[in-house]
């Protein structure tokens, strides 16, 4: 009997589906090193925003304003451009999206999820339309599933992200030393990146 690997049997399941050829991966380079991220198509509301913004150059200079090991980092705050720390954490582009609260995209570790305020003052859990956060906790935060929308996964660099949040920080969970970042795109055919990352990347 003939043996299929993970990445026949997917671009198989791609053909069927008549998904597109090509996806878009976020890059993100930190004085750390390098992410790349994918964004879901089943969260098509923060795919486009997060795309939008990247393609303008929106996230470039910003920071990850908040880290706290075993847990998350927190960026794409335009404030954490200027001397201010204490703006950190407030700013966005001056407009909030839609929930897209996926049941089965949930904070598994690598996780990238969208920042909002609280339910108090938010109560449809509209989304930051900027600040994200990635899951570093290797046992997932499944007490934030379903309260905050799931719309992205970092397929490579959790090595990265993990060294951020271990960066020396305040007593607000910032860094001593801003973490900036650079933000570009990458256009890749969508067999490839099955055959790169196999059932890590979700087409």
């Amino acid at each position: 009997m003939r043996k299929w690997s993970l990445a026949v049997l997917l671009v198989s399941y791609l053909g069927a589906q008549k998904l597109p050829k090509w996806d878009t991966l976020i890059v993100i380079e930190t004085p750390k090193g390098i992410m790349r991220l994918q964004l879901y198509r089943r969260t098509p509301i923060h795919r486009a925003n997060f795309i939008k913004l990247a393609k303008e150059g929106f996230f470039n200079g910003t920071t990850f304003h908040r880290v706290v090991p075993n847990f998350v980092i927190q960026g794409g705050d335009p404030n954490s451009k200027d001397e201010d720390p204490l703006n950190d954490g407030l700013g966005g582009p001056g407009y909030t999206l839609p929930a897209e609260l996926v049941a089965e995209l949930r904070h598994e570790y690598g996780a990238v999820g969208a920042a909002r305020q609280g339910d108090a003052i938010n109560p449809k859990r509209e989304s930051n339309g900027s600040q994200f956060y990635i899951v570093v906790n290797k046992a997932g935060t499944p007490f934030l599933d379903g309260a905050y929308t799931v719309f992205g996964k970092v397929l490579e660099g959790m090595e990265v992200a993990e060294a951020i949040a271990q960066v020396p920080r305040d007593r607000a969970d910032r860094p001593q030393e801003p973490i900036r970042m650079q933000v570009r795109l990458e256009c890749h055919r969508v067999r490839d990146l099955v055959k790169r990352y196999g059932n890590a990347y979700q087409p």
